[in-house]
């Protein structure tokens, strides 16, 4: 297990390098450093979804089925990077902009990756994170492993300069990962925790 932390976590610091370098941040390691601190708040989360059987209101065939159940429910990942591996069982769905949902072809040979919500932060919205849930399969156990790449609690999330320009200016005041983790647990799972640290709130409030 402490193998496969290390390996995921050193996949999660080589795509925050090159995300740094596609967006033309001189400091590549600018996004990656967070999760290579020793203090580091990542943590490796196992699911198990149980297969539910389908539920049927009644015998009439023209009755709504369950077909399927909702095994964890709508949400973004407020970390930085998600690294998601699971068996060949689907489940897995995203939102798109327009709020339709879309299942996520289960490969258990690839990584699905996630951007979070402290990402979105740091890179002053130009790579939004994702919103996804989780349904059970009526037939067969779904397995996933989530390595959630998180900074120190102490941290500091805010743009980097070249991210914030007169015609791109910060969405988000800077805030630490301890109080963006407090806003997680004092809201319901799927709300928007980003909405507290805009700067418009500021703005609003002052």
């Amino acid at each position: 297990m402490s193998g496969y932390i290390e390996a995921v976590r050193g996949l999660a610091c080589e795509l925050l390098d090159l995300m740094a370098e596609g967006l033309w941040v001189p400091d590549r390691s600018v996004f990656s450093r967070l999760i290579r601190d020793d203090d580091s708040d990542s943590i490796l989360r196992l699911n198990h979804y149980p297969p539910m059987p389908l539920l049927c209101k009644d015998k009439d065939s023209s009755s709504p089925c369950n077909h399927s159940k909702v095994g964890f429910g709508e949400h973004s990942d407020p970390q930085i990077l998600t690294i998601l591996r699971s068996n060949d069982v689907g489940g897995l769905q995203i939102s798109l902009n327009d709020g339709a949902w879309v299942p996520v072809t289960p490969d258990p040979t690839a990584f699905c990756v996630n951007v979070g919500d402290l990402l979105q932060a740091m890179t002053n919205g130009r790579f939004v994170s994702v919103r996804h849930k989780a349904l059970t399969n009526s037939y067969k156990s779904r397995l996933s492993m989530a390595y959630f790449a998180a900074p120190p609690l102490e941290a500091r999330i805010a743009a980097p300069p070249e991210m914030v320009t007169p015609t791109k200016p910060a969405l988000f005041r800077p805030f630490t990962w301890a109080e963006f983790k407090k806003a997680v647990y004092a809201l319901r799972l799927g709300d928007n925790r980003l909405g507290l640290f805009t700067t418009e709130v500021d703005e609003h409030v002052g």
